[in-house]
């Protein structure tokens, strides 16, 4: 038998640590190749990890929450999936070396030694191939098989079958339960009578109702006329447990407490570790600079509002953030050097300014994790529909926080729409690595002055901030005010 440990491995470009959130598995448990172990979290986002042996848990050697670096062993998988059933006097003598082989730090095939330990012991490991490549995600071998459902034939079936009354209750409340309001005559899965079982009798609507506020209707006293739960029983109970709540310590404590004793401590880790480091970093290595411009989006609303009745976005979310991305892919085209990095060349005291003939457009989102920014690779090269799925996508799968770092990396200029939380504008911090980054405020109606006449229009406030060691005054301001043409006038994507 082989124990072979499966070390952290390196999920993303230079990543040193990572925090174990969850164990898919538990010792005993058998595994296949590709089974999920468990889940990580970086810097950047949550990763699942899958096995890269075929065996059984032997043990888990990291608690969940803990946070290791990587080529730490967090786990023990033994490639004895048959229980080992050979008697101990039978089986040939192992020497430490065999009964435990160190792994190399390989995330993507087995290692070599535990394929040729497989082979020598006559594949007595079962399931492991001699080697294979590991993949994120994809069909899984169902490695546990569950044992056949036994149900009831069908004939054996009777709805209406005699109540058989227990021989012998052993309290009051067993004899209450065979009162006739409380029967349930209706088959079970398994083809049984369900019999005398205690049911609370509610309306539909006051079911719901109790499932929207999360009340177990058998808590609540019934005053209906048939013994049902009423709707002014749910207020009633509502009333008394907002009351009870009332009485519990909210958020700023219990009074009369010390005030060391109301003090929550909250561990600087994952991505907000990472997202403070960065910010840091930015905003001192990069000297800001910051402009706005007011901008009359009415037309980009009513392009929108077309968008949406048009059948070839049916079913795709569309919004203005679409129009100020494909804005901005425009405005950079004519201006590209707020589409560039700067480049300290080690060693000496020289730099280099890279200006990026591609996009990977960034699109700041808020997530329960914390920031983070994922990007559309190669944004400049998709039409309009294609880029409201890649922003519908990259939207769904952060809220999810299933974000990959592979996602989150080589982004060249960045989007945030603080107006989707109803803020008007701001200076944002530039993403580590870019020189610049658009603050998309909230569209609202305003007084607009509009040949001469004070209208209602839809109104908007752009805000950007570049490194001045790349982008001068004269340059931001021509990007933002190309980039305010095209909310002005979306007519112009077609030149």
């Amino acid at each position: 038998m082989t124990l072979n440990k499966f070390n952290l491995p390196d999920v993303g470009e230079g990543l040193t640590e990572a925090e174990i959130v969850s164990w898919k598995v538990k010792p005993g448990d058998a595994v296949a190749i590709n089974d999920v172990l468990c889940e990580i979290e970086t810097a950047k986002s949550i990763v699942e990890l899958p096995s890269p042996f075929a065996g059984t848990v032997s043990e888990l050697l990291v608690d969940e929450g803990v946070t290791v670096d990587v080529g730490t062993a967090i786990i023990s998988v033994s490639d004895d999936v048959s229980g080992d059933p050979t008697p101990a006097d039978v089986r040939a003598p192992e020497t430490p070396a065999e009964h435990e082989t160190p792994v190399q730090p390989l995330y993507g095939k087995l290692p070599q030694e535990a394929a040729e330990d497989t082979a020598a012991d006559g594949g007595t490991g079962g399931s492991a191939p001699a080697a294979g490549p590991l993949v994120g995600s994809g069909p899984k071998a169902d490695a546990v098989k569950r044992r056949p459902r036994k149900t009831t034939p069908a004939a054996a079936v009777t709805l209406n079958a005699p109540q058989v009354e227990p021989v012998q209750p052993h309290t009051p409340a067993a004899v209450t339960a065979t009162e006739p309001a409380a029967v349930d005559n209706r088959p079970t899965l398994g083809g049984t009578i369900t019999g005398l079982v205690n049911r609370v009798l509610a309306k539909p609507p006051v079911r719901k109702i109790a499932r929207d506020l999360g009340i177990d209707l058998a808590d609540v006293v019934a005053t209906g006329s048939r013994g049902e739960v009423t709707r002014e029983d749910l207020v009633s109970y509502q009333a008394q447990r907002d009351a009870e709540l009332d009485k519990a310590d909210g958020f700023w404590g219990k009074a009369g407490k010390p005030q060391d004793q109301r003090l929550e401590r909250i561990p600087v880790k994952g991505v907000r570790k990472a997202t403070a480091k960065a910010m840091v970093e930015s905003a001192f290595a990069a000297p800001h600079v910051s402009i706005f411009v007011d901008v009359d989006a009415s037309r980009t609303m009513e392009f929108v509002k077309r968008l949406k009745a048009s059948r070839d976005f049916e079913g795709i979310k569309v919004s203005p953030l679409l129009i100020l991305a494909k804005a901005v892919i425009w405005a950079a085209a004519r201006n590209p050097s707020v589409n560039a990095s700067w480049v300290d060349n080690e060693g000496s005291d020289t730099a280099e300014i890279h200006v990026k003939h591609f996009m990977n457009l960034g699109i700041a989102a808020a997530t329960p994790r914390g920031l983070m920014v994922p990007n559309i690779k190669n944004a400049q090269d998709l039409s309009l529909k294609e880029l409201a799925l890649a922003l519908n996508n990259l939207a769904t799968t952060a809220r999810a926080g299933k974000t990959q770092p592979a996602e989150m990396q080589g982004g060249t200029l960045t989007i945030t729409n603080i107006g989707a939380l109803g803020i008007d504008t701001g200076t944002p911090i530039i993403n580590p690595g870019e020189v610049a980054i658009v603050a998309f405020g909230t569209i609202k109606q305003k007084p607009w002055v509009l040949d001469g006449e004070v209208i209602p229009r839809w109104i908007t406030t752009l805000g950007g901030s570049f490194d001045h060691r790349v982008v001068d005054g004269d340059l931001s301001a021509r990007f933002m005010a190309d980039v305010a043409a095209i909310l002005e006038e979306p007519a112009l994507l077609l030149d």
